[in-house]
C-alpha cells in the first residue's frame, strides 16, 4: 500500500493561476464598468502570471487573450453606449 504523493505543483504555479483569475474576473467587469481604469490592472495581472507559469500552462495564456479581446469590446462598448471611459 502506497501513500498518495503530494502535489507536484509549486507555489509559484499556484500564485500564477490566481493571478490569472483575477485578471480575467477584472477583465469581465471592465466590459460593464469604467474599462480604462480597469484593463491596465488585468493586463499587468496576465503579464504577470504569464511570466511567473511554466511553459506548458494554459491558464496564464487564456488571461492575456482574453483581457486583449475584453479591451476592444470594452472600448466598443463604452464607445458605442456613450459611457465614461474612466
Amino acid at each position: 500500500m502506497s501513500t498518495p504523493s503530494a502535489s507536484d505543483q509549486r507555489p509559484s504555479e499556484l500564485a500564477a493561476a490566481f493571478l490569472a483569475v483575477i485578471s480575467i474576473v477584472a477583465s469581465a467587469l471592465a466590459l460593464a464598468y469604467q474599462p480604462v481604469k480597469l484593463i491596465p490592472f488585468a493586463a499587468l495581472l496576465a503579464l504577470i502570471a504569464a511570466a511567473m507559469a511554466p511553459r506548458g500552462s494554459r491558464l496564464p495564456l487564456v488571461a492575456v487573450g482574453f483581457t486583449a479581446v475584453s479591451f476592444f469590446a470594452a472600448m466598443t462598448i463604452a464607445v458605442l453606449t456613450n459611457n465614461a471611459l474612466y
